[in-house]
């Protein structure tokens, strides 16, 4: 059982049966429908910080959009792939203690990991959630000259951080059912 994978559990080794397989699958469509998207951002990003380095060193016109705008992209990717990155269990994870752990207490100590993350991530698409709520309602927007409404970033942290949470949840969820089946 490398990596803590469990060909029961939802995600690259199988997906799980009832109402978790549905939600799993439910889970598995929006992350496949980001994919492209947030490639597209990673792309538009690099040919932004292209552009901005071209026109001020050969051209000398003031880019000063270029860096919020690649940000906004950046942040865009990062969060919205992270459910489908966490789906494919692809996060950098800890394996050390996975070897000299009986199986049993492997399962256990895999579940607390899933546990504390998707509370951390849960946690943290709520706090995201209230900056967007605030950001909104106050129009706030970023200090430079172009100006961007801050709700925009906000907004995708949120959802970002909450498809992680509910990935992790269906991933806690799974677990729960392999150990309660296994007894």
């Amino acid at each position: 059982m490398s990596h803590g994978y469990d060909p029961r559990l939802p995600g690259p080794n199988g997906p799980a049966a009832g109402v978790l397989g549905a939600l799993d699958r439910a889970m598995s469509l929006v992350n496949r429908a980001l994919l492209v998207p947030c490639m597209l951002a990673l792309l538009a990003a690099a040919g932004i910080l292209t552009y901005s380095v071209f026109a001020r060193y050969f051209f000398k016109i003031a880019t000063d959009w270029q860096d919020e705008a690649a940000v906004f992209l950046l942040v865009g990717a990062t969060f919205l792939s992270g459910a489908y990155v966490q789906s494919q269990r692809g996060h950098i994870g800890i394996e050390a203690l996975a070897g000299v752990l009986s199986p049993r207490v492997n399962r256990w100590r895999l579940m607390l990991v899933d546990a504390a993350s998707s509370a951390f991530c849960l946690f943290f698409a709520w706090k995201s959630w209230t900056l967007w709520h605030e950001a909104w309602r106050e129009g706030q927007t970023t200090t430079s000259s172009w100006g961007p409404p801050l709700w925009i970033p906000y907004s995708i942290m949120a959802l970002g951080m909450t498809l992680v949470g509910i990935q992790l949840l269906l991933h806690l969820m799974a677990r729960v059912v392999a150990v309660r089946t296994a007894q």
